[in-house]
């Protein structure tokens, strides 16, 4: 009976054990909220890389805008940008520098909203980077990104000077695949809408 009840402690030892190992080998899915407006903070450190210390007048620390780089920057096969309108110089050099890196980076946004000033569309183009754009009469209102097919980003958030310094916004960081999916469903779906070879830029009526 003693050999019985010792091996039964050392199963239910053993199970629980692998249990606790389970639950410590699976990954934490990451949740996020992020609230704007954003201090002001000096980028440089994430944007540049190691060099000298950065002498522009921000101070260093921690804002919500530097969490977002960081979300952003940590992309390693893919980075999936789908914004209504999209002029801020930071973020834009963040999308550059993950092309540089090797990262497939793809953008979808407003036709009527890539030409305004200060728009890093006209660069993000030049380096390389995919971006496409509607030819709809309704806008392209949407405001997310994707990281390496895995991690959303989402809210009301456009990607501007204006939103990040001065608007009341929210940014939802999920890796829940259940929210996932839709969002990449979603912009392959518009990326192949926004095909350049389907574009009509005069109507039947104009010709």
């Amino acid at each position: 009976m003693r050999g019985l009840r010792a091996a039964a402690a050392a199963a239910g030892l053993s199970l629980w054990l692998l249990a606790l190992l389970l639950l410590r080998g699976r990954r934490r899915r990451r949740r996020e909220v992020l609230f704007f407006p954003a201090a002001p903070r000096c980028p440089e450190a994430l944007l540049s890389g190691p060099g000298p210390p950065c002498r522009c007048p921000l101070p260093p620390g921690d804002s919500e805008l530097l969490r977002l780089l960081r979300l952003l920057l940590g992309a390693r096969r893919s980075l999936d940008v789908c914004v209504f309108t999209f002029s801020s110089p930071e973020l834009g050099r963040a999308l550059r520098r993950l092309h540089q890196r090797g990262v497939r980076v793809r953008v979808l946004t407003d036709s009527r909203y890539m030409g305004v000033s200060g728009s890093q569309i006209g660069a993000l183009r030049s380096h390389g980077i995919q971006v496409r754009h509607d030819q709809e009469s309704g806008f392209m209102h949407h405001k997310f990104a994707v990281v390496d097919r895995q991690l959303l980003i989402t809210g009301s958030l456009n990607w501007t000077n204006q939103a990040i310094q001065n608007n009341r916004e929210n940014v939802l960081v999920t890796e829940d695949t259940e929210f996932v999916k839709p969002f990449l469903d979603e912009f392959e779906r518009i990326w192949e809408e926004f095909n350049p070879t389907k574009y009509r830029f005069f109507s039947k009526d104009n010709k």
